[in-house]
């Protein structure tokens, strides 16, 4: 089973028939190691499914400091939402970590996945509402729990990423500087 029958099965139960139906609404793109797929002040038109690899999504303050907002594993979905949606522009840089594989969809396919296929539509709206969700917590955790906290709450969130990514991508997710993630890491693991 593909990652993407396994992500779709999660919420909604599709036919061998209905899965082949999908398939021609994606296209495929392998993107390299820091690859940029979508950039600050694009309209972004398409939501990327990711195959294999991973990929990350933040944007640049005015000194030149990175900001992640999130990962994307394989098997999660990746966009800057509100341009997706609404059409405005993007704040957001979303860069591949290392050379990656992703299923891409535009929202005018999107829109006639859902007139083909109902049951995408509550596929997506599910989807929405857990990235929704994480999000706000996010916003919660920043604001509300130490710095080692937000570490840990990082290495439950992204388990199978806290080994391969580099330290100082996981330091600009948690809001430290690689030296304090560093000097942290160092006294949890004493």
């Amino acid at each position: 089973m593909s990652v993407l029958q396994q992500s779709i099965g999660k919420y909604v139960s599709l036919s061998a028939q209905e899965y082949e139906q999908l398939i021609p609404y994606f296209t495929c793109e392998k993107l390299n190691r820091k690859q940029l797929l979508f950039r600050e002040g694009a309209h972004i038109q398409q939501v990327a499914f990711v195959l294999s690899g991973c990929l990350r999504s933040y944007s640049v303050d005015e000194s030149g400091m990175e900001h992640i907002l999130q990962f994307a594993p394989e098997g999660w979905w990746i966009t800057d939402m509100l341009s997706f949606l609404k059409g405005t522009r993007s704040h957001l840089y979303t860069e591949s970590i290392v050379d990656s594989e992703v299923l891409l969809l535009s929202r005018e396919r999107q829109l006639d996945m859902f007139d083909a296929l109902p049951k995408m539509e509550r596929y997506f709206r599910i989807v929405t509402e857990n990235a929704l969700c994480a999000t706000r917590q996010r916003v919660i955790d920043t604001l509300s729990l130490t710095a080692r906290e937000r570490y840990l709450q990082f290495c439950d969130t992204y388990p199978g990423i806290i080994h391969t990514i580099p330290q100082k991508y996981v330091a600009a997710y948690i809001g430290v500087t690689p030296e304090f993630l560093s000097k942290m890491r160092s006294s949890l693991y004493r």
